[in-house]
């Protein structure tokens, strides 16, 4: 989605150690596995926050809490974050699911879920309202965007430049969303990089990539391995297996340790330096995301987070950053 040339590419130099930020996508409880509805609004799940707020203030994270109108315009959804982000816990930025976001002017379905599929001065006015809704209650304008559903489109670049933005947390590295009128990532990597008209926004990609001994086939031979029929075969599964090829994403949500470990090393070791762990805030209380159903399951998802930062900030000798940090430090490279 984004026109990036080889020299738009930045990275922390490899002689430094690697940084760590951490993106919640912060929104309202709805059923994965059904079709979006504008009456899906209920923010209960946010009482539970600070689950996962007391592992980041343990490791010293300030996270990024990426909120919705729901989240936003609620005293349940933003009354939680207030006192963290006012004693500097955390860093308050946008996160549009336009089903729920005024003003509601397009029939909700699957394709306008992506925000960058509707006219871009129905995108901008959607993005207003919630900028303008998170500064009302955090006393500050966000300048951090993360698209619902990663659904960046071809007037996001532009919006976020007239509204102030300076940095995009959009894009997820080798996932294609064609089939659902969505953005294709299938190029991208996890390298961040600046775009825009002059290139001061900064895009700080999802973690995600290929390991085993097939990685460097993964962008190829990975969505092949994955079609209908290979899959009613278990291919993907039995590449995995064998150790050689598997793609992951840094996040305990469907992620293991095991897969955390592997992807960092693998993307360290390629020359990645800036990394980032993220997740939806609805799985910090159980029964509101396939990830996270029962109190063993939330369980091991605070686990993994623990385990991953003590991997981190141990083996690998990294540092806890922001994206405000990143840019000025990317900035000087």
């Amino acid at each position: 989605m984004f026109n990036v040339e080889p020299s738009d590419y930045c990275n922390i130099a490899p002689y430094e150690k690697p940084r760590l930020t951490v993106v919640i996508d912060t929104e309202e409880e709805f059923d994965w596995s059904r079709d979006f509805a504008r009456e899906n609004t209920s923010v209960q799940a946010m009482q539970w926050v600070g689950r996962a707020q007391s592992v980041f203030d343990d490791y010293g994270i300030t996270p990024v809490y990426v909120i919705d109108y729901p989240v936003a315009s609620q005293p349940n959804g933003y009354e939680p974050l207030v006192e963290i982000h006012k004693d500097g816990r955390c860093i308050i930025g946008t996160h549009l699911h336009p089903w729920v976001n005024p003003p509601f002017e397009e029939v909700v379905n699957r394709k306008n879920s992506f925000a960058g599929n509707l006219p871009m001065t129905l995108e901008k006015t959607k993005l207003l309202v919630l900028t303008e809704c998170i500064e009302a209650h955090f006393g500050r304008r966000p300048t951090i965007y993360k698209a619902g559903r990663y659904g960046v489109g071809p007037h996001t670049t532009t919006i976020l430049e007239e509204l102030g933005y300076e940095i995009d947390l959009s894009v997820c590295p080798h996932m294609d969303y064609s089939s659902e009128e969505g953005p294709d990532y299938s190029a991208n990597t996890s390298w961040p990089f600046w775009f825009g008209k002059e290139k001061q926004l900064l895009e700080l990609p999802l973690t995600v990539g290929f390991t085993g001994l097939l990685r460097h086939l993964g962008p190829v031979l990975h969505p092949l391995a994955s079609n209908d029929f290979f899959t009613s075969l278990r291919v993907p599964g039995i590449l995995g297996r064998l150790k050689l090829l598997n793609k992951s994403w840094l996040s305990p949500e469907g992620y293991p340790t095991i897969e955390h470990q592997q992807l960092t090393r693998t993307l360290y070791n390629a020359g990645l330096r800036v990394f980032s762990m993220a997740f939806h805030s609805p799985s910090v209380e159980p029964g509101h995301t396939p990830y996270v159903q029962t109190k063993a399951d939330l369980e091991d998802f605070l686990g993994r987070l623990r385990r991953f930062f003590d991997f981190f900030f141990g083996e690998m000798q990294g540092v806890a950053s922001t994206p405000l940090i990143l840019k000025q430090e990317l900035r000087k490279t």
